[in-house]
This record gives structure tokens, C-alpha cells and sequence, in this order.
């Protein structure tokens, strides 16, 4: 748990965002959506939440902060993508020659990979979290598929098909799965200690 109340923004554009708010106020937190470029300023962290990652790129850039967010993001910003936010975050997406979204992350996703809304399955996974096995149960929608990883970054879990559902890169963190429509909090609780540990540059 964070001792001082820090602020953490959730992406506001589109997706569950309200859901990851809501985890959110489990903890001694400050919780701020994210719509517009001055909203950046002084957060400690920033949630990507799933939805549309093509919808959420677009609105980004008609908002006019995509840049602003991959400058702060590489100065250090923790930040969480679930789902579509894994999307935008990685830096290849299988079967497109451009990122329409960050493009920060050494990973390579593929979107949709196990089908549609009806293929949506649930199982319980281990988390490895600071040195910790925890058990979580996770919730795949749409869910796309981390499909490789470079040397530099921390795979977190794998499902019981031994497939990447959880890693981290520095202050990226990203999940395929929906810990926001769980009760359990392992995987916010771990993302605001992150967040604890960075300081926003003027």
C-alpha cells in the first residue's frame, strides 16, 4: 500500500475506464480521468484502460496529447495497459507495417487472438509480483495475445496454455486480461507501488 495519497489518471476516452476507477478507490489514492493534455499534469501514473485501441489512438491525437504522453511515459511515468491499453503500448502489432498507437513498449501483440466476444473465457492464474506467487482470478474479453518479448522485459504470468498475459518493461506494465472486473486488487495494488516510486518533472 502507498502511505502518501498520490493521483493517478485513468484514460477517460472510451473503454472501461469507470471500472479501473472504481479499483482505484480501494486505496489511498487520488483518482483523476484523463480527456485533455492539462490533465497530465502531476499525476504519479496513468491507466490505459481496454476498449478500442484504434478509437482510443484517434481520440488521443484529436485531443492533441499523444506526444505529450510518450514524452512523459519515456521520462519515466508508470504506466498500465489491460487489454486494447496493451495495444497501444506495444511497439508491434502482428500483421500491421505502422503502431497507430504509443509504440513505447518491446513487445509483439496480436489483436483479438482467441476470437470474439463469444470466445471470452475466465481461468485462475499466478502472478509473480515482487517476489511473491499470487493467485488471481483473470478474465480474458477479446483478448489479445502477447506473442514475444525482448530481453528487457519481465514476464509477470502465463495462462494454463503457457501464453504471456502479464508483463512489465521498466515503468510499462501490461495485462491481456480485465483485473478491473474482478475483486481482487494484487494487480492495482502492485501498479500503485510503482507509481509511489516516481516523481513528476516539470
Amino acid at each position: 500500500m502507498v502511505d502518501e495519497k498520490i493521483t493517478i489518471g485513468v484514460l477517460a476516452l472510451q473503454g472501461a475506464f469507470f471500472e479501473h476507477a472504481q479499483m482505484l478507490k480501494h486505496f489511498n489514492v487520488e483518482v483523476r480521468e484523463i480527456r485533455q493534455k492539462k490533465d497530465l499534469k502531476g499525476i504519479f501514473g496513468l491507466i490505459i484502460p481496454g476498449g478500442e485501441s484504434t478509437t482510443m489512438s484517434i481520440l488521443m491525437k484529436k485531443q492533441s496529447f499523444r506526444d505529450e504522453l510518450i514524452k512523459i511515459i519515456k521520462n519515466g511515468l508508470p504506466v498500465f495497459g489491460t487489454c486494447a491499453g496493451a495495444i497501444l503500448l506495444s511497439k508491434k502489432i502482428k500483421g500491421n507495417k505502422s503502431s497507430e498507437g504509443l509504440s513505447l513498449m518491446n513487445i509483439e501483440i496480436e489483436r483479438n487472438a482467441y476470437g470474439g466476444q463469444l470466445d471470452s473465457f475466465e481461468e485462475d492464474v499466478v502472478l509473480n509480483l515482487n517476489d511473491e506467487k499470487k493467485r488471481f482470478h483473470a478474465i480474458f474479453i477479446r483478448a489479445p495475445k502477447i506473442i514475444d518479448v525482448s530481453e528487457n522485459v519481465d514476464v509477470l504470468s502465463r495462462n494454463s496454455r503457457n501464453e504471456i498475459i502479464m508483463a512489465r518493461e521498466k515503468n510499462m506494465l501490461v495485462a491481456t486480461f480485465h483485473p478491473e472486473l474482478t475483486s481482487g486488487l494484487a494487480v492495482h495494488e502492485y501498479f500503485i507501488q510503482m507509481c509511489g516510486r516516481f516523481t513528476q518533472k516539470p
